[in-house]
């Protein structure tokens, strides 16, 4: 994993308050929209990115709202 693939994750990881069981929930969900058609809300080619990279990004900038489930 690159170094600012690594930074990427801590800050998605910051916006769960750190329950990465969570977070994987929150990549998975996002991956299977993308895969599914939905536009990234990052600068972001699926055709040369990976879709859990696009996913990690999006969940740190904050762009994706995470909801813990009950």
């Amino acid at each position: 994993m690159s170094e600012r693939l690594e930074q990427i994750t801590a800050d998605a990881l910051k916006k769960t308050d750190g329950d990465r069981y969570l977070l994987s929930v929150a990549v998975a969900r996002r991956v299977s929209q993308l895969q599914s058609g939905a536009e990234p809300l990052v600068e972001a080619d699926l055709k040369t990115e990976k879709p859990v990279d696009v996913a990690l990004k999006e969940i740190a900038q904050g762009l994706v709202e995470i909801k813990p489930q009950i």
